[in-house]
């Protein structure tokens, strides 16, 4: 199934209702299979990392803030019993606990979080609808596609002139919500229009604060809001892509006919969830995620302990010097410390959930290895086949060198996720939400057959139980 765009000449049709036809037009049966099982596999990522979550204070501040203003009951607060909130509460209160974790998803060439957006919108409205699993799958695979086209569309631009991927992840919860809410192509393209002008955030206050939860769980909450104002009839400007000073240009520096093509030509040709999504198998930032892999690999394979180690280099295209914090103290450092992962690789022959814990982030051997890591700035082999990912060489005391490449982190879509990996990522994080072990494993179940499911309640009566 392939849906092209009308064309770049002037005059064509605005990119907003392009591509707002699109994305209403695509039914569930269209879809290819590996799409909407990649995108249950995200509602259990997604619930895993807002297990996790819980427990993070900027999270719980967020919540505080919510049960401040808490009336209209219409969807369910996760992990918490016989709550209902505000669509739009809900939908910001399950997405910051996501975020927060820094334990959902990345499309890896843009550095969008979309499946959280997508999923805990999807959830919510789907909740609030009554709609069936096939819609909500349908809902989270096309709006995570728009998440993904727009981002195309601005990066790498975005980063440059520092905006956060945001201002391209409330494309999923904008898409994602109308389809649920039953918007037609004309109010679907008001939504997305509105979506356009609503976001903004900062990427250097989410590199180095706990910002970045709060500009994810906004993109989430704001894509919703839109789209239920679009439903109620209120209208945007429809060219707010392409216009003078609109979207292309303020967030990307790109041109019309460029944003234009990426978001809109060979539509149902591929799909980002399958091709360039990436599920948190570890937690973290998804671009040092293939370095800690290649650190664990190459000691494994030499046979080098931590203390043994005498000196890293790490290798990537592009990559200069070492990004992020170098030695950081608590859970936002270290989601952006490509040192620590490495390091920690390194030091244990593996990287895992563990490894966000303070007393991991504070382990002095950790640190010692930090200080022993250069960057290798000769040009990688086989460029193109790095996607976020990294060669690392560890060198023993005693002569030994150990060496190991990871094209692009586990959990990658193209690579191929596994149920398993996914399963033992639920199992892992649910539990510390206070859910116990029947729970986990009945909810777990729901999910695997969510297709099959008339609505969405028999997982959020487990997932959010009635008091």
């Amino acid at each position: 199934m392939t849906k092209n765009c009308q064309g770049t000449r002037p005059g064509s049709d605005p990119v907003a209702r392009e591509l707002a036809a699109l994305v209403t037009e695509t039914a569930f049966k269209e879809l290819p299979k590996r799409t909407v099982d990649y995108a249950a596999m995200l509602i259990a990522s997604t619930i895993s990392s807002a297990a996790l979550g819980t427990n993070i204070r900027s999270a719980q501040i967020i919540r505080d803030v919510i049960w401040e203003r808490r009336g209209v009951q219409h969807a369910s607060a996760w992990f918490e019993e016989g709550v209902k909130l505000s669509l739009v509460d809900a939908v910001r209160l399950n997405a910051v606990r996501s975020s927060a974790a820094a334990s959902d998803d990345s499309d890896l060439p843009n550095i969008i979080h979309a499946g959280t957006p997508a999923t805990t919108a999807a959830l919510a409205v789907g909740e609030r609808e009554g709609r069936s699993g096939e819609e909500i799958l349908a809902a989270i695979v096309l709006g995570y596609e728009a998440a993904v086209r727009v981002g195309a569309a601005i990066a790498p631009g975005y980063k440059g002139i520092g905006f956060h991927g945001c201002v391209a992840a409330i494309f999923a919860s904008t898409v994602a919500s109308g389809r649920l809410l039953g918007l037609d192509a004309e109010r679907m393209t008001h939504a997305i229009s509105l979506a356009a002008t609503t976001i903004a955030g900062l990427v250097r206050a989410a590199d180095v604060s706990t910002a970045r939860e709060h500009h994810d769980s906004m993109a989430a909450m704001l894509g919703v809001d839109a789209a239920l104002a679009a439903r109620h009839g209120y209208r945007a400007d429809d060219r707010v892509f392409e216009r003078s000073q609109g979207y292309f240009e303020v967030f990307g520096r790109a041109s019309e006919a460029v944003g234009r093509a990426a978001v809109c030509e060979g539509f149902g040709e591929s799909w980002a969830i399958v091709d360039t999504m990436a599920i948190k198998l570890v937690p973290g930032g998804h671009p040092f995620h293939a370095g800690a892999q290649a650190a664990a690999a190459a000691a494994r394979k030499a046979g080098i302990s931590g203390e043994d180690i005498s000196s890293i280099q790490v290798a990537a295209p592009g990559l200069a010097e070492l990004d992020g914090p170098l030695h950081p103290t608590d859970l936002v450092q270290m989601a952006h410390s490509r040192a620590y992962f490495i390091a920690a690789g390194a030091a244990d022959g593996e990287f895992s959930w563990p490894h966000a814990s303070p007393e991991k982030i504070a382990d002095p051997l950790i640190h010692r290895l930090i200080d022993r890591i250069t960057v290798d700035t000769t040009p990688c082999e086989l460029p193109e086949r790095y996607r976020q990912g990294a060669t690392v060489t560890i060198h023993a005391q005693d002569g030994r060198s150990g060496r190991a490449t990871v094209y692009e982190p586990r959990g990658s879509g193209a690579l191929g996720i596994s149920w398993s990996d996914v399963d033992a990522k639920y199992r892992a994080l649910v539990p510390l939400s206070g859910m116990g072990t029947d729970a986990v494993e009945t909810s777990l179940a729901v999910i695997h057959r969510f297709a099959e499911l008339p609505d969405v309640f028999p997982l959020t009566r487990i997932v959010a139980p009635d008091a």
